[in-house]
């Protein structure tokens, strides 16, 4: 056996391991707590509703277990298990141009992998979700997203693919630089293009009537300097009664969302210290430093497969018979997530100390109390865990625990 196949073997072991750890640390911790609501919100969170989060949380782990352990028998069948290999030879048989097999090759695993995981898909939307009140979400609608979703990934999936995989093959020794620039303004032309012409496919967006409302956030927007081109909201209600807010779009096409779930729940207040902590997120320049990290390391993403692409050990190693760029391809995007899992907690660390920023800019712009009683109302009516697991917490979560957060926000 190759070496590094029992360094994959290694890795993904100790992650699985790790993941179910974690799994069962955050399922013991929240039961442990489920009949005490915490003193810091025992005012406003009932018992019934506390424990309701408890229940939802923990639903939520057990089926992300099942996930787990259906991802990583995929991930193997996949790589050492040959399925690949067999996919590659079905298109090699037609003989046809290094490109177009390259992009058949593609689009069959993205197709294929997409079917295996439309049972998860189904079961957490209409079994999950309406078991705890929040799906809203129709056959129909489910139906039509994924074929909206579908066609969206050839339409703009397809020509990106096309140019990555010729780079590959035809852009010479230092291909992985001309990539990852085509890669980076893809990026930022999607950031552009979503509020405007992808997202509005899915939902219906609509200027924000309420006049005392939109008077109040204008005035914050003027007062942070802040130009977007317009606050909307969406029909967040058409697939679910989760509540959220969002900055989105870059450039001239910045947009401030409300999902109207979150409007019927918050008081003006409310929705205006919420905002505050989303421009919070732009003033202390959290997207562009998120931007660049991403841009970083997804050079270093590409010189690495540069390098992959021409050891053929690699191809040996992950159960691949035919080396060619596009199964370099696949493999890394296989391979490179179980590697880089135990990293995942510094990019929590990250988003946690930007949220606390956040938190900081709104509390300079807007009642900090009224942030306190939007973010409760927002974790009672998402059925968020107000008790999670501290270690859990510091692997996955990118807003800091509740108990955390609130007293930060009502420290002096």
């Amino acid at each position: 056996m190759h070496t590094f196949t029992l360094i994959f073997l290694a890795f993904l072991l100790a992650s699985v391991f790790t993941r179910i750890w974690l799994s069962q640390r955050q399922i013991n911790h929240i039961q442990a707590h489920k009949g005490k609501v915490p003193e810091a919100f025992a005012e406003k969170v009932t018992l019934e509703e506390h424990q309701k989060a408890a229940d939802y949380s923990t639903a939520k782990l057990k089926l992300g277990r099942f996930s787990l352990a259906w991802e990583t028998l995929l991930l193997l069948m996949w790589t050492l298990g040959g399925a690949l290999s067999l996919v590659d030879g079905w298109w090699l048989q037609y003989e046809i141009s290094p490109l177009w097999t390259g992009i058949g090759v593609i689009l069959s695993m993205t197709l294929l992998m997409s079917l295996l995981d439309l049972p998860f898909s189904l079961y957490s939307t209409f079994v999950l979700e309406e078991r705890f009140g929040f799906n809203k979400t129709t056959i129909k609608t489910w139906i039509i997203d994924l074929l909206k979703s579908s066609l969206l990934m050839l339409i703009i999936g397809v020509p990106l693919i096309a140019v990555i995989l010729w780079l590959m093959n035809q852009a010479g020794q230092y291909w992985w630089l001309y990539a990852w620039s085509v890669w980076s303004a893809f990026s930022l032309l999607m950031m552009w293009a979503f509020p405007v012409f992808i997202a509005p496919l899915f939902n219906k967006f609509s200027a924000l009537e309420d006049e005392n409302l939109k008077a109040r956030i204008d005035s914050l927007l003027q007062r942070c300097g802040f130009k977007s081109k317009g606050v909307f909201v969406v029909d967040g209600s058409k697939r679910s009664a989760h509540g959220n807010a969002y900055f989105t779009g870059f450039g001239s096409n910045k947009r401030i969302v409300f999902y109207d779930t979150l409007l019927e729940s918050l008081s003006e207040n409310e929705v205006e210290a919420v905002l505050a902590h989303e421009l919070g997120h732009f003033k202390r320049n959290h997207i562009k430093k998120s931007m660049a990290l991403s841009f970083v390391m997804t050079l270093g993403g590409f010189a690495l497969l540069a390098w992959l692409m021409n050891s053929p050990w690699f191809y040996a190693s992950m159960g691949v018979e035919v080396a060619s760029t596009h199964t370099a391809l696949l493999l890394f995007m296989f391979v490179l997530p179980v590697f880089t899992y135990f990293i995942s907690p510094l990019f929590s660390a990250m988003s946690r100390k930007h949220e606390f920023e956040a938190d900081d800019f709104a509390k300079q712009q807007s009642d900090y109390r009224a942030l306190v009683s939007a973010l409760v109302n927002m974790y009672r009516e998402n059925a968020s865990t107000l008790t999670p697991d501290p270690i859990h917490s510091m692997f996955y979560d990118s807003h800091p625990p509740a108990s955390i957060r609130i007293a930060h926000l009502e420290m002096n």
